[in-house]
Order: C-alpha cells, then structure tokens, then sequence
C-alpha cells in the first residue's frame, strides 16, 4: 500500500510540473460545450434537454485524449519495467497509476460541470444528478481505458487504438448514466441507475487492475 500511495503522489507532482497534459483535455471538453449550442439551436428548454448527453460525450472524449499516455512516458523512461518487477503487487500498483488519472482528468471533469451546466441551462437539481453520475462513472472510463492503454503501449501508434477499443466497452455506462440524469430531469426515481452504475464500478474495481497487469507483462514482452 505504501508503494502504490507513493506511485500515485509520484503521478500527481508529474501531471502538475506538466500542467499541458492534463489541461488540454478539459479545455477540449469546455470547448465542446460552448461550440454545441451554436452549432444546434440557442433555446434553453432544447439545451437542457440534451445537456446530459452533451455533457457526458464532452467528458468521455475529453479522457480518451489522455488515455494513451497513461503507460506511454513510464515505458519510455524506463519505469514501467521497474514496476513490473517492484515487490508490491503489480494490480495495485496499476490502480494507483489509474487513480492518478482519474484525479488529472474525471475529477476535474466533474468540477467543471457546474460550468457545463450553466452553459446548457440544466437546472440545479439535475445537475446534481449529473454530477454523480459523473462521479460513478469516470472511474470505470479510467479503468476500461487503462486496459486499451496497457494492450497498445508498446505500438508505435498505439494511441490510435485506445478510443476503438475503450468506446464499445463504456457504452452501457453512458446509457445509463444519461438515463438517470433524464429520469431526474422529470422527476422520476434515479437510484435504480446510480445502483447500476455503482455496480459497474465495484466490478471494474475488482476486475480490470488484473487484467491491465496481465496485459503490461504481455506488451513489455515480460
């Protein structure tokens, strides 16, 4: 636990020495929201109404643009290796470097949505709603993307890769994850969704460090 904790802290100073890496991303997402009601239609009830969808589009293309160097700069600099040979268990150790990338980028997602919102005149209640369906299921993203990550490390231009095999996998999540913020938005009952998106995150949780482990010895050829 004291080797994935200094990983992930190890992660953070890096993202914030280069504040390029992680900014971009959200200033992507920013930019999609302010370009979508020019390009659609101004109306308020029209925004609102598919601001959930919007946002969460937004969201998902915004991550998928820094998928692809959460392994890339440890096997270039060589410690991607030591990690695979480091005492502590390899699973853990991939959560910590995905729980780094969730805090540069679905975290500050979700404290941008506010922002997001105003633009899209999605009204407060919702917006929470939103907002914790963002906080369920950013983390799957960062996980199901760390596999498509770990499988393309070692390709040249594996980068290209990470986005076909990350979007039919988080497709159930977007699903109901816009569900639950239109059901919110009408006043019906959301917890049935939230539930399923809690679920969907124990399971990649428990599942996906495994199998993004696996996946690193298999692409450094170890």
């Amino acid at each position: 636990m004291n080797a994935a904790l200094a990983l992930l802290a190890r992660d953070v100073r890096l993202a914030w020495r280069q504040a390029g890496d992680w900014l971009t991303p959200l200033g992507f997402f920013l930019l999609v929201v302010m370009l979508f009601p020019l390009a659609i239609t101004p109306e308020p009830g029209k925004l609102a109404l598919m601001a959930p969808g919007v946002i969460w589009v937004a969201a998902l293309l915004a991550m998928l643009l820094s998928l692809d160097g959460m392994f890339r700069q440890d096997l270039e600099d060589g410690s991607l290796e030591q990690l695979l040979v480091a005492p502590a268990p390899l699973p853990l150790l991939v959560l910590a470097k995905v729980a780094a990338h969730w805090l540069q980028t679905g975290f500050c997602l979700v404290l941008l949505c506010p922002v997001a919102a105003v633009m899209l005149f999605l009204d407060g209640k919702t917006l929470s709603v939103l907002m914790a369906t963002l906080l369920l299921g950013t983390p799957v993203l960062s996980l199901v993307g760390a596999v498509a990550a770990a499988l393309t490390v070692a390709l040249r231009r594996g980068g290209v890769l990470v986005p076909l095999i990350t979007l039919p996998l988080i497709v159930p999540v977007i699903v109901f994850a816009t569900g639950a913020v239109q059901a919110a938005s009408i006043g019906l009952p959301v917890a049935g969704y939230l539930a399923l998106l809690a679920a969907f995150l124990v399971l990649a949780l428990t599942l996906i460090p495994f199998a993004v482990a696996a996946a690193l010895r298999i692409a450094v050829g170890g």
